[in-house]
């Protein structure tokens, strides 16, 4: 496969296609840190010792992905790198110089200490020996590895470990799971390695909402003591075609973009009757909305609402999703517009996608605030469309795998795990099991991907306010046809 010019979308492409040939696109001559090196590790069970020499020390660190930050590791015969992108991997293909903890990361491994979350220290029982072993496995004197969010350096006879509470925690999963919550937990690998704090710190991403935007009038939504609404509503089956699948914004903390362009999406699909249906850039918000946005950082909801009345978005596929890594603030903006004298913008650069020629710039109008009323928020999705809603995340939610969630309420519990953060989600219908007032529900869909929770979609208690669900909700008008 080639590229007649290295433009960013070919080198995407490229990329995707030797996937499947080598570990994160890098020929490896071995795995680094693999327990199954057939013409050792077999026969003898062991793992041979990562000597700490000098490799990140002299190279130095990167950010991210860099396949040009790497040294040579002479005992392997192969290539070691010392960017953030190296042990985001499991165990088996994790590809960081020896060093790479000590030097970039600042772990002192030497240092650390033992705590209950550690491989259980077992004592070689031969005086001529010295290692640990893990889950069966015989590792040599300062060997480290990675058990979960945590890393262990063997020392002697005992493993020193960090002391990171990880996103995934199975203890936490069991506590979910024999508890009568109303949902059930999930060991999700896409979180499995990753700290509680990055979970946080990368997988959310809206900012608190300002006061500004707290103050916004509400507007008036007149819903009658007789009118009813259906017992179960999903958007999808009203508006066949017109509703917008969930995406994954990896490790991109934008879930102030993602929403906003679903949301958006959606309601340009129903409002035009059908006449635009393109799912809309997330992308073209992180790399061009800058004005006091960070990007995969976080951003403001009403900061992308603005930037999508004045310049507009352009389809997914024009300008596809690309920045996972949370570590890059901003993309370079790959689009440019400008706007006639109605306020009209047209994109004056073609498609960051090559092989896409729509370069179409879709607008909405001033966003609005829909009452924090559950029959208001009801009517408002029943007429018109999905609506954006902020919510608080706590730790237990990343665990989500089905049913209809409400908080486990760790805080009252003796736990290590009180965070929380703020996201941005689109609520796109309704349901209730049963005729409990707790049994009532918001249908809601992520931005974390179909393999999360109920295919990218989750349930919340509906009419309590849970997490905050109900408090700030968003729309726009958004009729293609009758802006300008």
């Amino acid at each position: 496969m080639g590229c007649l010019r290295p433009t960013l979308w070919c080198l995407l492409l490229t990329s995707v296609f030797y996937l499947n040939t080598f570990v994160h696109g890098r020929h490896l001559l071995v795995k680094l840190y693999s327990a199954e090196d057939i013409s050792f590790f077999k026969s003898s069970r062991a793992k041979r010792s990562l000597d700490i020499d000098s490799y990140c020390s002299i190279y130095g660190c990167c950010n991210s992905r860099n396949d040009d930050c790497n040294a040579y590791y002479t005992s392997k015969n192969a290539t070691c790198y010392c960017d953030t992108f190296c042990d985001q991997e499991a165990l088996g293909h994790i590809d960081c110089c020896p060093d790479y903890w000590t030097i970039c990361t600042g772990q002192n491994l030497e240092k650390a200490t033992t705590t209950t979350k550690a491989p259980v220290t077992v004592t070689f029982n031969f005086t001529d020996k010295t290692g640990c072993f893990k889950a069966g496995t015989y590792y040599e004197d300062k060997s480290i590895m990675k058990d979960n969010c945590n890393y262990c350096y063997c020392k002697s006879t005992q493993w020193i470990c960090t002391n990171h509470t990880c996103l995934v925690e199975l203890d936490l999963i069991k506590y979910i799971n024999t508890r009568n919550f109303g949902w059930k937990a999930e060991n999700y690998s896409q979180f499995w390695g990753m700290t509680l704090n990055e979970g946080f710190e990368y997988r959310l991403g809206t900012i608190p909402p300002s006061r500004s935007l707290l103050s916004m009038n509400e507007i008036d939504v007149r819903v009658s003591l007789d009118e009813e609404f259906p017992l179960y509503f999903v958007s999808s089956y009203k508006w066949p075609q017109y509703i917008h699948r969930p995406l994954d914004q990896k490790n991109c903390a934008a879930s102030w973009a993602f929403s906003t362009a679903s949301v958006a999406a959606d309601r340009i699909a129903i409002h035009s009757e059908g006449h635009y249906t393109s799912n809309l850039s997330p992308q073209h918000l992180i790399s061009c909305n800058v004005h006091n946005q960070n990007g995969c950082r976080g951003g403001h909801i009403d900061g992308a609402w603005w930037f999508l009345r004045k310049h507009g978005l352009v389809s997914h596929e024009c300008y596809p999703f690309i920045a996972e890594d949370s570590n890059i603030v901003h993309t370079m903006c790959n689009l440019s517009s400008a706007t006639n004298k109605y306020g009209k913008s047209y994109a004056t650069k073609p498609c960051p996608n090559s092989f896409v020629d729509s370069n179409y710039l879709y607008q909405c109008s001033p966003p609005y605030r829909i009452p924090s009323n559950e029959r208001a928020i009801m009517k408002e999705i029943f007429e018109n469309g999905p609506v954006q809603a902020v919510m608080t995340v706590y730790e237990d939610f990343f665990l989500y795998k089905s049913g209809i969630y409400r908080y486990s309420g760790l805080d009252k519990e003796t736990s290590d795990r009180h965070l929380k953060g703020t996201h941005a989600v689109k609520i796109i219908g309704w349901g209730a099991q049963g005729n409990s007032e707790k049994d009532k529900f918001w249908i809601i869909a992520n931005s974390w991907g179909n393999s999360w929770g109920e295919n990218g979609y989750f349930r919340i208690h509906r009419g309590k306010n849970e997490c905050g669900i109900e408090s700030l909700i968003i729309a726009a008008w958004c009729h293609v046809n009758t802006i300008f």
